[in-house]
């Protein structure tokens, strides 16, 4: 099992040369030049945006070197094909108008083709970390995987698959921000970790306006987490009571000075007459001694 895993973490070449394919998947031990008109995209592929300078640069480069690394393609029926991986080389090629394109051929069903397509997406490097976690969120949602199974079957740490998908919970806002690469997947872990989505917008805010790093947006993290820690262990506030309150201005104005209250929920406690000199004091045990003539 072990070296299964390795072999499905090197990307979509490892998966499609498995030792064990399954039964509903297979692929030609060669590739074929495929005529481009045939060829359709695939209507399950997760990638929805395509920089138009990434795929010029990348048919510049088709157009001096040739496709290095094949399509992969399902027959669709009538002679016709369907992609399941390479759509970004495929729309390369139809820009500089090459006739056709080398492919592998492979047959599978739908939900193995939105699973290849989804795997090949997660392999790709220039993803932002939002179209990573929509399609590990795919995979689970659509082709009924676990986050074991799916660690397993992208060669990826549970805990990095979770870390993903808990960015799909963060505000809209946020989730712009991390697809358009305003803040990086360090910035996103530590706003998770606060509940309250318009704290995770303040401090979303402060990075961009303040250009935090990562660092700094932990230690923010962690203040916050502690002042919340130490709200909770306070006391709540003693219940005020009118009769208490009464008394309280009474002695107040007898004394001339704040006097305080402190009590428990059993209704035990004690009287507090402060001052402020020794004067204060001789006078205030003066009004006692008085009480007692």
């Amino acid at each position: 099992m072990a070296a299964k895993k390795n072999a499905l973490g090197r990307g979509l070449s490892a998966l499609i040369t498995d030792e064990e394919p399954r039964k509903r998947d297979h692929i030609s031990s060669g590739h074929d030049e495929i005529d481009i008109n045939l060829i359709e995209a695939n209507p399950l592929q997760p990638r929805t945006r395509f920089e138009e300078e990434s795929l010029q640069e990348l048919a510049t480069s088709i157009k001096e070197l040739g496709i290095i690394q094949p399509v992969v393609l399902r027959h669709k029926g009538g002679g016709k094909y369907q992609l399941i991986a390479g759509e970004r080389r495929f729309r390369a090629a139809g820009m500089i108008g090459l006739e056709t394109i080398p492919a592998f051929i492979r047959t599978a069903d739908d939900q193995g083709l939105l699973e290849l397509a989804l795997v090949e997406n997660i392999q790709r490097e220039d993803l932002d970390a939002i179209e990573v976690a929509i399609s590990y969120h795919r995979l689970m949602d659509e082709c009924n995987l676990t986050q074991e199974s799916l660690s397993e079957r992208v060669g990826k740490k549970r805990s990095t698959i979770s870390n993903y998908i808990r960015l799909l919970k963060l505000p809209a806002e946020i989730q712009l921000g991390i697809k358009h690469r305003q803040i990086s997947m360090g910035h996103a872990k530590s706003i998770i970790n606060i509940d309250d989505p318009m704290r995770q917008l303040d401090i979303y805010n402060k990075i961009i306006n303040e250009d935090l790093s990562v660092r700094k947006v932990e230690e923010l993290v962690r203040n916050l987490s502690e002042k919340k820690e130490e709200i909770k262990r306070k006391p709540a506030a003693e219940k005020e009571n009118p009769e208490y309150d009464s008394l309280r201005e009474h002695l107040s104005g007898f004394f001339g000075t704040g006097v305080q209250f402190k009590r428990n929920d059993k209704g035990k406690g004690r009287i507090i007459i402060p001052f402020t000199s020794n004067e204060e004091l001789e006078r205030i045990v003066g009004l006692l001694d008085n009480l007692n003539t």
